[in-house]
């Protein structure tokens, strides 16, 4: 079972790599931005690209390539929303400050600061999509696909957590299934609410 666990990355890099595909593709095929945050896909990104210096660090090194895709893909997916005047600038001054201090704890503490910040931080990068999510009267830009996908990255991740008794991953992986079924909750009752 053990030898089973250590695949869990795998699983999850099945999920992340094209988790950001089925948003992108709405976005690109209906132009509804309605409850999709710009912050979180530029978080998304600056974070995944934080992580997968942490994995490397860790020597971690099948859990480099979900972090890069997801880099690659909100950072896409960022672009797109930013085109379309999503971006703000007091949230692109709040990420600019949160990059900062991610350099910070990687210079002060190490991987494990780095990891710890991040780990915290998730919170700070999930709560921006809930939020515009939640207050958009039909956030019907919001993409159910991916967040399907965001949660079996994320389900992923806590199982390898535990088993790798990793509690930055165990934690950054709960708190990710958690966003998911708010997410996905959201979803639902915009659609039974626009029937």
């Amino acid at each position: 079972m053990v030898e089973f666990l250590d695949y869990a990355p795998i699983a999850a890099t099945a999920f992340a790599i094209p988790q950001f595909l089925p948003q992108l593709m709405k976005l690109r095929r209906t132009d509804d931005t309605a409850g999709v945050s710009w912050m979180w896909a530029t978080l998304t990104s600056l974070n995944n690209a934080a992580w997968a210096g942490y994995f490397a660090l860790s020597r971690f090194w099948t859990a480099l390539a979900p972090s890069l895709s997801a880099t690659l893909l909100a950072g896409a997916l960022a672009m797109m929303l930013a085109l379309r005047g999503r971006a703000r600038l007091r949230p692109a001054l709040l990420i600019f400050a949160w990059a900062a201090l991610l350099a910070t704890a990687l210079g002060v503490a190490g991987r494990a600061g780095l990891g710890t910040l991040l780990t915290a931080g998730f919170v700070l990068q999930i709560t921006p999509p809930i939020w515009t999510a939640y207050r958009t009267k039909y956030p019907t830009g919001i993409s159910p696909g991916t967040w399907l996908l965001i949660f079996g990255e994320l389900a992923s991740w806590a199982i390898y957590g535990i088993h790798k008794s990793d509690p930055r991953l165990t934690v950054l992986g709960f708190t990710g299934v958690a966003a998911s079924i708010l997410m996905l909750g959201r979803i639902r009752r915009t659609h039974v609410m626009r029937r």
